[in-house]
């Protein structure tokens, strides 16, 4: 289906109906800041960056720069490949990196070159966003899967700074919620000044095509998250995984990752039974959230665990049965020292899924549950390469089942260990290129370069 675009009554209702919302962001913002201040989701002493205040200077006053922008930890993750293929490219181009949240800054800050700004993205409201853009002066904002931010995309497009969504998603919800009169002729309004869209999937092609997304706008690249495995591993995490080998001392041992609240207790049951047939096996279980830390300690507590926590740097001894990675940032690094991963929020059907490229990446044989969400896509992807890159359970039982067999058979673990890194390899190759390829014709090109290429 190729959706017409809306017509001029209908651009100028998306007009009326983003006024009224620049009045009523412009009105909140101040209360909004002070709600998130007081529940501790703001920097302490960085909160005035939401405000539009710089912390750094802009280097290189009247250059070109480019802006990436992203949510939260798995976005911001998914975008570093880029920022780093754009630094490589383009040595000397100021490029500036925001996120929202505080565990995206505490993790992406130290994995970035040291040419990449970062700063916390403004708050949508027309003033913090008009400060933003007046001090940074961005050529080229690069947004990451759904940041459809009205006062951001305007405000660019007001002043001819080409605007391109990457990964881009839309969740059946937020498809339902845009596409009512209230919500359609705005965000039709808002897509149609966007320079690129390149979707994560054919369905998330159509459905922005179902909000009047122009269809000469979207192009295929492939999903930026497979790149996310691809981020070189520096030298203190090598160090960090000699050091776990030597504690862990050749034990058996599994991973489960990204753990949601209440998804704990499924995992614990799971390896209390698997230790009867494996008396050593070693479980690392790494929350999703750090604030979830005490629930789990809590559940190992009333298992009569004896456990680890990574941040008290206690040393695992040959009793401790499950390690509790209560530090952020680390996932990456703890592929690596795993044979088995299982990737949680995936076991409850409240949950939708984690990226489990970075497990295949590392070479794990790579599980996880029935509730995967928006990651179907690439559970799909991955099994037509080889069906036995990813193995989707059905639940708790087939778990301990799988678990089981992968523990006591080395064949079967090294056929899944080696599908999934194939797969990944397969996947991931040249998606970076692809992207930037896209973004150079239909982004950079549309502004005239702005002398961001040779």
């Amino acid at each position: 289906m190729r959706p017409a675009h809306a017509p001029a009554s209908a651009a100028r209702g998306g007009r009326a109906l983003y006024e009224l919302y620049r009045a009523a962001s412009r009105a909140a913002a101040p209360a909004v800041l002070l709600w998130r201040r007081l529940r501790g989701l703001e920097h302490q002493s960085r909160w005035p960056e939401r405000l539009g205040r710089p912390s750094v200077a802009r280097p290189r006053p009247g250059s070109p720069l480019v802006w990436f922008h992203a949510v939260s930890l798995g976005e911001g993750m998914a975008a570093l490949p880029v920022v780093f293929h754009c630094a490589r490219l383009h040595p000397g181009l100021p490029i500036l990196l925001t996120t929202t949240t505080l565990s995206a800054f505490k993790v992406i800050k130290d994995l970035l070159p040291d040419v990449v700004i970062y700063q916390f993205a403004p708050l949508d409201c027309p003033d913090a966003i008009e400060s933003f853009i007046g001090y940074w002066k961005p050529s080229l904002i690069l947004l990451m899967e759904s940041e459809l931010w009205p006062n951001l995309i305007m405000s660019a497009a007001e002043k001819g700074i080409a605007v391109a969504l990457l990964n881009a998603r839309m969740s059946l919800k937020s498809l339902n919620r845009w596409s009512v009169p209230l919500g359609l002729p705005l965000v039709s309004l808002m897509l149609s000044k966007l320079s690129l869209v390149i979707p994560l999937s054919t369905i998330q092609a159509v459905r922005f095509q179902l909000l009047h997304t122009p269809p000469n706008k979207i192009h295929f690249a492939g999903d930026l998250k497979y790149a996310v495995g691809d981020v070189e591993v520096r030298e203190k995490e090598l160090n960090t995984i000699k050091d776990l080998q030597r504690q862990f001392n050749d034990r058996p041992i599994w991973m489960a990752a990204s753990v949601h609240r209440g998804e704990e207790e499924v995992i614990l049951r799971v390896h209390g039974e698997l230790i009867k047939a494996y008396p050593s096996l070693l479980l690392i279980l790494v929350p999703r959230h750090p604030q979830d830390i005490k629930n789990v300690s809590l559940a190992l507590k009333k298992h009569k665990v004896n456990f680890v926590l990574r941040s008290t740097m206690e040393l695992v001894s040959i009793n401790t049965r499950v390690y509790v990675v209560d530090t952020l940032g680390e996932l990456r690094m703890l592929y690596r020292v795993t044979p088995i991963a299982v990737v949680g929020g995936s076991f409850l059907p409240s949950l939708s899924g984690h990226n489990f490229s970075e497990a295949a990446a590392a070479g794990c044989a790579v599980l996880t549950g029935p509730h995967v969400g928006h990651f179907y896509h690439m559970l799909v992807e991955m099994w037509q390469i080889n069906p036995l890159a990813v193995k989707q359970l059905t639940g708790e039982a087939e778990l301990l089942e799988v678990l089981k067999e992968l523990l006591g058979d080395s064949k079967a673990l090294e056929a899944r260990q080696g599908a999934a890194k194939d797969a990944f390899s397969i996947m991931s190759h040249g998606v970076v290129n692809r992207v930037w390829n896209l973004v150079s014709r239909f982004a950079i090109d549309s502004q005239q370069k702005r002398g961001i290429v040779d």
